[in-house]
């Protein structure tokens, strides 16, 4: 039961700035942008004796630039709140208030509750075109946001690791420790559970120096999920820009609190906190999707509509944010301001980024005011700033056109590395992406690190399905398979999901460890997924958006004995001791890539000569011989050598100086066939070390002893391999 009153209260105007609730001596100040109400209210909601909700409705009088604001006496911090939008409700115009139905502040830093009931949200009746604004009051049934008191920016020592050291490891905070073994119940799937000790030892013994969260803006789950009793698990769905997710945190309401806590944890252990921001939709969906928050406010000052007053969508998601909107434009940099000074955030991967700059909807522009915004301002352009460079549409791929501040997700590198690995091409395209892709970056102005390399994500299958599944199998989705890519570019080694085949199970191992090297030992920035490392499965789903469970949980070698991700396995059987394998592979993956700086330099390669008379990089074939132009047109060659000279890094240290390297030789064959290897002439080394190898479970080689330049060894099939080269002595 609801009680409503309306209560008029001595307001003072305050100021139009900031936007959302903040304490005064006077009471609380709200602020809302509207261009197009005619009348807001701010709704203060308490409960009663007998858990019933009692609503006190104050007018905001003040509009001042098109925002409704006032100062309202006797508000504490925990208050729970909305707004009322009372204004003009004609679709055909894209205008939609309607003040039955309470709207979150877009800028409210802490929200409570949730959707409980899709139908009592709709802001229509009938049809979202044609029909009359529905008169169900909404109080009760939508989440609620609550004033916080202020937060100082967070003091602690930020990392600030530089991009050509940046190891990007992938998670949810949820599904990171939800299984963890060592980690307290009550903490697991938590803020405080990423901060624990167990998990940080985790991170730190991996190697990586920065996590990228998955979504942690607070989020509401689509009305289609919903009314089939699912959830948006991965958080692509946000209903608050300002607000951490109340569902991570371990006591209700802690959640600003928990979230700096976390933050401190990760920085004292060396690593930095990036953010997967979605600001290209939000959780309202479709015109047939409730009305929350913007869409009640001011739906064109937020959305791309066209002439009839209906939603352009190129993301897919129903809607889209209109990056050329003022209101937007402000919104977005105010949230990513907070989030990097009060909540202490090093870096933001922007989803969808593309959308971000297209402004009404047209064409992509690099310089589009949005991004401009997020690149000039004197805060954001000191953070890690990461575009997922694509949106649903043709025109927005865009792998290689953002402006040079930014970092792209290269969805390039990770078809081609799947590609040639499985044998489906050729050498010509794998180079520019060992090399950092300056075909797509070099040109622009902007350094190797901007191409983020992945493998794999938490969208697609994980590494271990990618070399188990040749199909998404996606049923548990609800969604009779229809949902996910079919563009996997994976290889199943010969059979389709799990067997016992020694054979097979080896092949995938070792296919794994090839792509993990490959990755690893790339110039760019690598991303690895959290779980890759631990053998992880989702049974071939490659879509597992809205699966809370074991499918998209860690599964922590030793955490149980009756299944992994769904798979029978007991502890010390073969999939565990191959998840505890790939771990100590992993480990010495990034300590190689970390002690090794002529691996990832800051500089591209430019074919020039070094001081040791060998040129900085050089492609080799199998008899050890340099490419030919016709060589990287053969579409059937599956070796690839590539010499790297270290006598010429371009690589730093913190404090600027130079440093040097050994040169190292890098030979990766994805041939089912044993070949020749022939190590390189004395140009480039009088002797090559093995270093490491694909070809063992722990990567170490079998055999290190050095052999000299021109002898040759077996090279088996499907194998990396990296030498360390040592140079010609100048005595002779």
């Amino acid at each position: 039961m609801t009680q409503t009153r309306h209560v008029e209260l001595p307001t003072r105007s305050g100021g139009p700035f900031p936007l959302g609730a903040h304490l005064t001596p006077d009471g609380v100040r709200f602020a809302l942008a509207s261009a197009v109400a005619d009348a807001v209210e701010v709704c203060l909601v308490d409960s009663d004796d007998a858990g019933g909700l009692v609503e006190r409705r104050v007018e905001l009088t003040q509009r001042t630039y098109g925002v409704w604001h006032g100062i309202v006496p006797g508000v504490a911090p925990g208050s729970r709140y909305g707004f009322r939008v009372h204004g003009p409700y004609e679709p055909a115009r894209g205008l939609r208030c309607n003040p039955r139905k309470l709207l979150v502040d877009p800028y409210a830093r802490q929200i409570s509750g949730s959707l409980t009931d899709v139908d009592v949200a709709l802001g229509y009746r009938d049809d979202p075109m044609t029909g009359r604004p529905d008169h169900v009051d909404s109080l009760g049934s939508v989440p609620l946001s609550v004033v916080t008191a202020p937060t100082a920016p967070l003091r602690d020592v930020r990392p600030e690791v530089p991009w050509e050291e940046t190891v990007v490891y992938e998670l949810h905070v949820r599904g990171f420790t939800r299984s963890h073994p060592d980690i307290p119940e009550h903490l697991r799937g938590t803020y405080l559970g990423v901060a624990h000790p167990a998990a940080l030892d985790h991170l730190s013994r991996l190697g990586v120096t920065a996590v990228e969260l998955l979504p942690v803006h607070a989020a509401s789950s689509e009305a289609g999920l919903l009314r089939r009793g699912a959830q948006n698990y991965w958080g692509y769905s946000t209903l608050g820009f300002h607000a951490p997710h109340a569902g991570y945190a371990s006591v209700p309401g802690r959640e600003v609190a928990e979230f700096r806590t976390m933050v401190t944890a990760l920085h004292a252990a060396g690593i930095e906190v990036l953010l997967d921001v979605v600001y290209n939709h939000t959780c309202e969906g479709g015109l047939d999707g409730p009305t929350l928050s913007f869409r009640g406010i001011d739906a064109p000052a937020y959305y791309l509509q066209d002439a009839e007053g209906r939603p352009v969508d190129i993301t897919g998601c129903g809607n889209t944010i209109d990056a050329a909107s003022p209101t937007v434009i402000r919104l977005v940099t105010d949230s990513l301001r907070y989030w990097a000074e009060d909540l202490g955030v090093d870096g933001f991967r922007f989803d969808l980024a593309s959308a971000l700059g297209r402004g009404r909807g047209g064409p992509f522009d690099p310089d589009g005011g949005l991004l401009t915004a997020i690149a000039c301002d004197p805060v954001l352009s000191r953070r890690k700033l990461i575009a997922e460079p694509w949106d649903a549409t043709g025109e927005g791929y865009r792998v290689g056109g953002f402006g040079v501040q930014w970092s792209e997700w290269n969805g390039r590198y990770r078809d081609t590395v799947r590609d040639f690995w499985r044998g489906a091409t050729g050498v010509a395209d794998l180079a520019y992406r060992l090399a950092g892709s300056s075909d797509l970056y070099h040109d622009g102005g902007r350094r190797p690190w901007a191409s983020v390399n992945l493998i794999t994500a938490h969208d697609g299958f994980t590494l271990r399905d990618l070399v188990s599944y040749e199909r998404k199998h996606n049923e548990a989705n609800g969604e009779d398979n229809r949902d996910g890519t079919d563009d996997n570019r994976s290889w199943n080694c010969g059979v389709e999901g799990e067997t016992t085949d020694p054979s097979v199970t080896t092949l995938r191992a070792r296919q794994a460890r090839n792509l993990l090297a490959t990755l690893l030992l790339s110039t760019g920035t690598p991303m690895l997924t959290a779980g890759d490392e631990l053998w992880r499965t989702q049974g071939g789903n490659n879509n597992a958006y809205c699966l809370d469970d074991e499918t998209s949980w860690l599964a922590w070698p030793g955490a149980r004995t009756g299944s992994m991700n769904g798979e029978a396995v007991a502890v010390g059987g073969p999939q565990e001791r191959t998840a505890r394998e790939l771990l100590d592979f992993t480990r010495t993956l990034i300590a190689v890539r970390r002690e090794c700086p002529a691996l990832r330099q800051a500089e591209f390669f430019e074919g020039r000569t070094t001081p040791s008379g060998a040129p900085d990089l050089a492609w080799l074939r199998a008899d050890g011989e340099e490419m030919t132009e016709i060589d990287w047109f053969d579409p059937d060659r599956r070796t690839l050598g590539m010499w790297i000279d270290g006598g010429d890094c371009r690589s730093h240290t913190r404090s600027g100086l130079p440093v040097n390297d050994h040169s190292w030789l890098l030979v990766l064959h994805a041939g089912g066939d044993e070949v020749r290897l022939t190590l390189p002439g004395l140009v480039f080394g009088a002797r090559y070390t093995p270093v490491l190898t694909t070809g063992t479970p722990d990567g170490r080689p079998s055999d290190a002893t050095s052999l000299p330049a021109g002898d040759s060894l077996a090279l088996p099939g499907h194998t990396l391999l990296l030498f360390r080269a040592d140079a010609v002595r100048a005595d002779g």
